[in-house]
């Protein structure tokens, strides 16, 4: 089954109550995880950093990533109190951290299980490697990045699942990793690989759904999608190309203030999604190509039969003048026309009766 992730992010805009609203909107909604963010905002920017251009145009804000991010912060005891609260519902909590004090509490305060490692943070090596090193699932987005960085990541990944602490990191090392018969089994084991466009709305023209195959293929691993698009369409259509997992963005209002509100669907619409994926789920069933049990029953009904289309003495000749194709399916196979052509009828057939002979 297509693991849904509701993805709240910063979509509480630091407000304790409305991140315990997406909590419970994510329950209703069926999806099994709900996701938020974990980070100390001076420990992920610089003063000076810029905003995205999307997160100015959202937030009709221009300032630096600093001052939003840290508006956007929750406290380890929400952290705390969000947990409890899913763990009551019965959905899965998840965080992404963006930084190493975040990662320990969420692993070692927490005791997540599972964690995500986000598109922007692919090439920080020290910390990909953090993440591999608390041994648990990883889910590894890929927004931005090449085929050889993403190789280079699951290298630092399979190195932190199989080496001990004490082996200097180095590139060579990574790759040896990669390279080895347990990284690869580790990997396969623990990783999940999303394709992503990370641009918020993605353009429909760059969501290559395809790629998520080629990441598939060129990985060996179980592939899924962090879907930034508008609307369902998209996350519903990864569902029906075998996303393992499919993550995506909600909030309570798209007009609220905030850099991710826009891009993301409200309730309604996240439970369409949800609804949408469940139904592809079963649609897809299973390859082998046979009348189902719902099938069965109509075969009499729409198929056909040979039927004397006028009275047919008996020992006349069956010809194309008295016979006919016609409802209901239960008589002979039309299969059979030309191999009673020219013989001659057992018994009278008045016109309309099914031609048994």
């Amino acid at each position: 089954m297509t693991v849904i992730i509701a993805e709240a992010g910063v979509n509480h805009n630091g407000n304790e109550n409305l991140a315990f609203e997406l909590v419970d909107a994510a329950y209703s909604s069926g999806a099994d995880i709900v996701k938020f963010q974990t980070f100390k905002a001076k420990n992920l920017v610089t003063e000076n950093a810029e905003q995205a251009d999307y997160q100015t145009i959202n937030t009709k804000k221009k300032e630096s990533q600093l001052a939003m991010l840290s508006r956007l912060e929750l406290s380890y005891e929400t952290h705390h109190k969000l947990v409890k609260h899913c763990k009551l519902l019965g959905i899965e909590f998840l965080s992404t951290a963006f930084d190493l004090e975040s990662l320990d509490f969420l692993v070692n305060d927490l005791g997540l299980q599972r964690l995500k490692l986000p598109s922007g943070e692919l090439t920080n090596a020290p910390l990909v490697l953090a993440h591999a090193r608390t041994d648990c699932d990883i889910i590894v987005s890929t927004g931005m990045a090449t085929l050889a960085e993403i190789e280079m990541a699951l290298g630092v990944i399979a190195f932190g699942y199989t080496k001990d602490p004490s082996i200097e990191p180095s590139i060579l090392a990574f790759q040896q990793a990669y390279a080895s018969e347990e990284g690869q089994k580790k990997l396969r084991e623990k990783v999940t690989i999303l394709h992503c466009t990370s641009e918020y709305p993605a353009p429909m023209d760059e969501i290559n759904l395809r790629t998520m195959d080629t990441l598939a293929q060129a990985f060996d691993l179980p592939a899924g999608y962090s879907d930034h698009s508008q609307g369902i369409t998209i996350p519903i259509a990864a569902a029906a190309r075998g996303a393992v997992l499919i993550e995506k963005h909600f909030t309570l209002d798209k007009e609220m203030e905030g850099p991710d509100h826009k891009a993301s669907l409200d309730p309604t619409e996240l439970s369409l999604m949800v609804q949408g994926i469940r139904q592809v789920e079963l649609a897809l069933g299973r390859q082998v190509k046979t009348p189902t049990v719902s099938e069965v029953k109509n075969k009499i009904v729409a198929r056909k039969s040979l039927v004397a289309s006028k009275k047919i003495m008996n020992g006349e000749t069956f010809s194309q003048d008295n016979m006919a194709i016609m409802r209901p399916g239960e008589g002979m196979s039309p299969y059979k026309y030309w191999d009673l052509l020219g013989e001659k009828a057992s018994r009278i057939y008045e016109s309309g009766d099914l031609i048994f002979e």
